[in-house]
């Protein structure tokens, strides 16, 4: 130990340069000993590094000249070291290679480590480096051919020294927080060949001169802030083989260069703003594998070309404007596995070629496709589609029954053709799908039993039927099917009674059975289903006393409702006593007067336990309510309390100087003029006031190039995150764009005040429309369903986004000029510290009948289920006028409760706004009222995810009506 003391004390005292005299040998060693000094290494994976021993070339990670015995590797990769990479390494004067990957290294890069006199090889990825990348780090990179600063936490911009490195050939600076915009000097580096710095926020027009880069094989530049067109000459980088710009900002189509691009074999373009027509010319990029177009703004027919890519494995056109139908050419992609043109406006038939497979592809297509399912094709057992194993066709308009042979896709693992208009009856070949794991039918039309055949169905995990109109029993051969999970038999005609059978499938945790005809007593056995998460029996005919034991004795009151003649304590109902036969008392005995008066006693006593639960509900209730007040009281006033750094009216003056002085503000737009018509201390003015809400107060102002904006000032600056978290949530949002949500212009920082810029809705709220007395607009059916429509896409966009908004309400979502509803306030939940439901709850109090019962059980996770419940009682909102709760003079109507019994007594048209005087579709009113209920049930699992919702809406809308211009 003492030696190694003195070597450190040494190594301290001397700057650490290339010296003039040739370093001993012993110079590796005491270099690798110093850097190790700074390491924690917790699981000892540097042992044999030991500052006795003169040969560093047999330790681990470390590999020497076999000629010079000097250290010339260094590969550390994933060993969990922490600490920072220290100065001893600039000893290591014939180090080629430094690979430190995959660890929990600190600290700033150094910028001495590119001078080490012949180092090639830099890999620093995946650790937690900080700071900015020292601009003369790379001013005399020499002999350096590979760099990697992948995936850590590094800011800044992209260093302009750059230019010096002529040997480069890879560069990654992928997924860390690198700003600023692209200097053109990295198009110097003659020899790169690989270039990723996705994942960043680096921002701006992509300069010219990348056809510099004759030798460049791969480009990512996905997932960063570019606007403006793709470089007009990258088809001078003809030895492309990848080319990722996705999820960006830009615009424009394709630059004719791209044709030259022969070599390519990836093209992703995804979550841009392209628009026009894909050209013909796609065609002839005849290496292409992978190819995807997706969340754009393109228009046009699929072009036929694309038949010519006979290497095509992968083709995703979804989320785009796209006309026509999929062109036949295509029978040509011998290799296509996976095909996604969902969310087009594509029509036509279903093409035949997309189940001839002869390899286990996926078929994910969700359009508007019209046609039978009754192709010749399939009339015949050909062996070139029986290796499918995946086929979606769901939420299209395909007609037709299931043809009767379809059993021959005996590769099937998930076969699903919901939400379309089959008909006709589930054919007995179903029991042929003896690898089939799920079978999706529902939302069809479908008619007749389900076929006992589908016991053969041996491998399945998942039937979903519901929707339909069959009838019959439930049959007993489904116990076959022994890994049953999910099995969804909701609101269809079946009758008969539940098989006590089911009991038997051990394996089951969601069963819905709910609006059918079943009738008979429920199996005491399936109190024994241990995986039970939800068992959903209600709108049934049901009778007889509940199983107790398992699941069954919390399941929801809701899942059992609908049956009058059930019994038990879940539904408050005592089933009757079952005597063997009857008893006969001595009427002179004193024990038949006992017996009466225990009688008499034993109803006392239910009658005073069925008080106690009631008074103990409304004492509940009561403590909630004054909780939840003070609790908001003292959120208000703790905000009341919080400091601001400028005045509704004048006041204190905030600047748009991009000065770094911390006590001016940090004021920062997406795109377009960030500067102000009135100045910026106007921003606030009380007179421009448009509302307030559980976030902030929001006004109006104008900015230089005369657009309208929002500012939200946000009220939470107490519970606000730090500048950094708070940047990174604001510029997350600011990248969702979508049709029906309100856009985030940009923002505005310090540390006592936070405003949020988001694009200005003239036409104010839907709660203005629906209930402001002086609003002059009364929103036609046609209208009304445009809006809910509207609401599904925008919620379920943000759903893709892994974004929740947690607020929904009417008075969030905005009616723009052409009547298009959008969405706003979305994820401003992120902004806090942590998703506390207290503090959650106070925020959004005002949505009081929004909010989903998970918020007030701590145990249950909050999801996407909050927002399709919010959704719910949004879509009854729009089609009664009705706020979600009603204050009256002597009661409180709660919508949801009001139009479920209106459902349940057949009153559910009187439901309907009166102001649309009957001027609505019935055939479409009532399944939009069902949905919402659906949408607000109490029990998570019960909601459907907002694409189904959107998917259900569009089969929902009569096809006459949907073409018309809104009223």
């Amino acid at each position: 130990m003492l030696l190694k003391v003195l070597v450190l004390l040494v190594l301290a005292s001397v700057v650490v340069v290339v010296k003039t005299q040739q370093p001993t040998f012993n110079d590796d060693v005491l270099g690798l000993i110093f850097f190790k000094a700074g390491l924690e290494d917790p699981n000892a994976k540097l042992k044999s590094w030991s500052e006795d021993d003169n040969d560093p070339c047999n330790w681990v990670g470390v590999k020497c000249d076999p000629t010079s015995y000097r250290v010339t590797e260094l590969h550390l990769d994933g060993l969990s070291l922490s600490g920072h990479v220290g100065r001893g390494l600039l000893r290591l004067q014939f180090l080629q290679v430094l690979s430190l990957s995959n660890n929990n290294l600190t600290g700033t890069i150094n910028s001495e480590l590119s001078r080490i006199g012949s180092l090639q090889i830099i890999d620093l990825s995946g650790n937690s480096l900080s700071g900015s990348i020292p601009d003369d780090f790379f001013a005399q990179c020499g002999s350096l051919k590979s760099v990697s600063f992948a995936r850590n936490n590094l800011t800044g911009q992209i260093p302009d020294s750059l230019s010096s490195c002529s040997m480069l050939v890879w560069l990654n600076f992928s997924s860390n927080q690198i700003s600023g915009q692209l200097p053109s000097s990295i198009w110097y580096l003659r020899s790169l060949q690989s270039l990723d710095i996705s994942g960043n926020l680096v921002e701006g027009e992509i300069p010219q001169g990348m056809g510099n880069l004759y030798d460049l094989r791969q480009i990512n530049f996905g997932n960063n802030r570019f606007s403006g067109r793709l470089p007009g000459d990258i088809g001078s980088c003809s030895l492309l083989k990848v080319v990722d710009f996705s999820e960006n900002y830009l615009s424009g189509g394709f630059p004719d260069s791209m044709q030259r691009l022969n070599s390519c074999t990836v093209i992703s373009l995804r979550g841009n703003s392209f628009r026009g027509s894909v050209p013909g010319w796609i065609g002839e990029l005849t290496s292409l594998e992978s190819l995807d177009l997706s969340a754009n703004n393109f228009t046009g027919e699929i072009p036929s070309s694309l038949g010519n890519l006979q290497f095509l494995r992968e083709l995703n056109l979804s989320m785009n404007q796209f006309t026509g139908a999929l062109p036949e050419s295509m029978a040509n992609c011998f290799n296509l596995l996976a095909l996604d043109v969902s969310q087009n406006l594509l029509t036509g038939n279903v093409p035949s070629w997309m189940f001839k497979k002869n390899e286990k592809g996926e078929i994910n297509s969700v359009n508007s496709f019209i046609g039978s399912m009754e192709n010749p094709w399939l009339a015949s057992r050909e062996p070139s589609y029986q290796g499918l194993q995946v086929l979606d066709l769901s939420s299209n308009a395909l007609s037709g029954e299931l043809p009767s042979n379809f059993g021959v896709l005996s590769s099937l693992v998930f076969f699903n053709m919901s939400r379309n208009h089959l008909f006709g009856s589930i054919p007995a070949s179903i029991g042929e799908l003896k690898a089939t794991e799920v079978i999706d039918l529902s939302d069809n039309k479908l008619n007749g039993s389900i076929p006992s055949e589908i016991g053969g169905a041996v491998s399945l995990k998942e039937l979903r039927l519901q929707r339909n109109f069959l009838s019959g029993k439930i049959p007993t051969q489904i116990v076959h099917c022994s890994s049953l999970a999910t099995l969804i038999l909701s609101q269809n005609n079946l009758s008969g009674s539940i098989p006590p059978a089911i009991a038997n499938l051990s394996n089951l945790e969601y069963v819905d059975l709910s609006l059918n005809s079943l009738t008979g007593s429920l199996p005491k056995e399936l109190a024994n289903l241990s995986q039970l998460v939800s068992f959903n029996i209600s709108h049934n005919h049901l009778n007889g006393e509940l199983p107790t034991g398992g699941f069954f004795n919390t399941i929801p009151t809701s899942s059992v409702s609908g049956n009058p003649s059930l019994c038990g304590s879940v539904v408050n109902r005592s089933c009757p006593a079952v005597h063997p036969k009857p008893i006969v008392l001595n009427p002179n005995s004193s024990d038949s007067i006992g017996g009466s008066s225990q009688n008499h006693h034993r109803k006392k006593i239910v009658l005073s336990i069925s008080a106690l639960i009631a008074i103990g509900a409304a004492a509940f209730i009561v403590i909630g309510v004054v909780a939840v007040t003070v609790l908001n009281i003292h959120v208000r006033s703790s905000m009341a309390r919080a400091p601001t750094a400028l005045t509704l009216s004048g006041g204190e003056e905030f600047s748009c100087s991009p000065t770094n002085d911390p006590n001016y503000g940090k004021l920062v737009m997406f795109s377009g003029d960030a500067d102000f018509v009135a100045g910026a201390h106007a921003l606030l003015n009380k007179d421009c006031e448009l509302g307030r809400g559980g976030f902030g107060v929001v006004y109006r102002t104008i900015l230089r190039d005369g657009r309208s904006v929002a500012i939200k000032k946000l009220t939470v600056a107490s519970l606000i995150k730090s500048q950094e978290e708070f940047e990174r949530e604001v510029k997350t949002l600011g990248k969702i764009r979508h049709q029906n949500l309100v856009a985030l212009e940009g923002y505005y920082w310090t540390p006592s005040l936070q405003l949020l810029i988001y694009e200005f809705i003239p036409s104010g709220s839907l709660y203005k429309h629906l209930h402001d007395e002086h609003s002059k607009s009364s929103l036609s059916w046609r209208q009304r369903f445009h809006i809910i429509l509207g609401m599904a896409k925008g919620i379920a966009y943000l759903h893709r986004m892994n974004v929740i908004h947690y607020n929904l309400k009417s008075t969030n979502v905005l009616i723009d000029s052409s009547g298009e509803p959008k969405v706003g306030d979305f994820g401003l939940a992120r902004l806090l510290p942590t998703l506390d439901r207290c503090i959650l709850s106070s925020k959004i109090q005002s949505a009081l009948g929004y909010m989903a019962p998970e918020f007030a059980c701590k145990t249950v996770k909050i999801t996407e289920k909050c927002d399709v419940y919010g959704f719910g009682v949004l879509v009854l909102e729009v089609i009664t006028g009705k706020r979600p709760v009603e204050y009256m003079e002597d009661d409180v109507v709660v919508l949801c409760d009001m139009v479920r019994g209106a459902l349940e007594d057949g009153r559910v048209e009187e439901c309907v706004d009166g102001r649309l005087r009957n001027n609505f579709p019935a055939e479409e009113a009532i399944p939009v009222v069902k949905l919402g209920l659906i949408c607000a049930s109490q029990v998570p699992s019960n909601r459907p995810d907002m694409e189904e919702v959107v998917n259900i809406l569009e089969l929902i809308q009569c096809p006459s009506d949907g073409q018309e211009e809104l009223e």
